[in-house]
């Protein structure tokens, strides 16, 4: 690996990790900013969808910026919003004001949900040059930052510490590496042109049917990682009586589950490969999000939740590998799937919260758990797909 794309490779990996740090940094402190909004759990369900407005603007219209300008710019754009506006929330909930909550989250999903796709373009594509699966380790980052910023939440949340000065400091820490990770990205990458458009394929990338299987296996475990990252600790709080404190920890095993997953995912997809492992993972998922709603046992819930995060890890970002090998117009089906993945990552959860508010939260999880099922029993269907040769033609192949 050259040394050009060995920065490259790092600052994806900055990238990765600074998204992951500022939504645990969100996620651990709900409980205290729920009780400042003095908030329901319908009414937080509507201030996530401030989060899930941005999302489906960011994500549906990240293909097209990046087709018309590349991924640098969208990438820039992205990240940079999404660490300023973490200051936002932090605002918004000392003033006590739902409003500007849900706007800061709309300019974090906003920036998230677009800035995201365009990385996982990126990381496609550095993949492809090093010939080797990079996708779950770039999420490992993710996970990594999640874990960081869940420790700090849950350290913060048992000193008492300002939920708004926390959220401050992780804002302004954030844009600085920002700024300079994505100056390390390349120019260019997936921008359209006029030969690339007369080269593209005829057909709609969306109208491959194992495309879509894997959009349908990507929604169910982004779902599952989703769901915990916004709810997991009122889950823990209201539904098994934990402190605020201890359900923050709580995440943290989570996301450090997550974090294990990802780095060590590598010699399980080399040995078992992509279908096997997507099984198995929507199978330890399932069984971790069962315990979790149907047993009532604080000590149980909290180990359930490692088996939840080691099967949510490696689901999104090993179906983002799969995509960008299934056929012709990598970009584009990179981006499909992402786009599907992070829908349900970011939209799906605030549904939760308006069954949750019927049903109680671990009730809601009951979706989760059903959407693992049916990707279980997907995931053997991809055992094989199309992957581009060096001369353009395919080849079927294991996964």
């Amino acid at each position: 690996m050259d040394q050009t794309t060995a920065r490259r490779r790092l600052a994806l990996f900055a990238l990765f990790f600074l998204p992951g740090l500022g939504i645990s940094s969100w996620v651990t402190r709900t409980p205290d900013i729920r009780d400042l909004l003095g908030a329901s759990t319908a009414e937080m369900g509507l201030v996530l969808f401030g989060l899930s407005a941005g999302s489906m603007i960011g994500i549906l219209g990240s293909g097209a910026l990046v087709s018309r300008f590349g991924t640098r710019p969208v990438v820039t754009a992205g990240i940079v919003t999404s660490t300023l506006s973490i200051s936002v929330i932090g605002l918004g909930a000392a003033l006590s004001q739902s409003p500007v909550v849900a706007a800061g989250l709309f300019l974090f999903g906003f920036g998230m949900g677009g800035g995201e796709v365009a990385m996982n373009i990126e990381g496609a594509d550095v993949e492809r040059l090093i010939g080797r699966p990079v996708l779950p380790t770039m999420h490992g980052f993710f996970s990594l930052g999640t874990v960081a910023g869940a420790i700090a939440g849950m350290v913060l949340t048992a000193v008492a510490f300002p939920v708004t000065w926390h959220l401050l400091v992780i804002g302004l820490i954030s844009v600085p590496v920002a700024v300079f990770a994505v100056g390390r990205l390349p120019a260019g990458l997936g921008r359209a042109t006029r030969a690339t458009r007369s080269a593209a394929p005829s057909e709609p990338v969306w109208r491959d049917s194992r495309l879509l299987l894997i959009g349908v296996v990507v929604l169910a475990m982004a779902l599952a990682e989703g769901a915990a990252n916004d709810w997991l600790p009122l889950i823990m709080v209201d539904g098994h009586g934990f402190d605020p404190a201890l359900g923050s920890a709580v995440y943290v095993v989570f996301a450090a589950a997550m974090t294990i997953g990802r780095f060590t995912g590598d010699r399980f997809l080399n040995r078992y490969g992509r279908a096997k492992v997507l099984g198995a993972s929507a199978i330890i998922g399932g069984v971790g999000v069962a315990l979790v709603v149907f047993v009532d046992s604080q000590v149980v819930a909290a180990a359930a939740v490692l088996l939840w995060g080691l099967g949510a890890a490696l689901g999104f970002p090993v179906a983002l590998s799969a995509a960008g090998d299934s056929g012709e117009n990598p970009a584009a089906r990179v981006s499909l799937v992402a786009t599907v993945g992070y829908v349900a990552f970011l939209v799906g959860p605030p549904a939760l919260g308006f069954l949750g508010e019927h049903f109680g939260l671990r009730a809601a999880m009951i979706v989760v758990l059903a959407l693992l099922a049916i990707a279980a029993a997907a995931a053997p269907a991809l055992n094989r797909t199309g992957t581009r040769t060096g001369t353009g033609t395919r080849i079927e192949e294991p996964v």
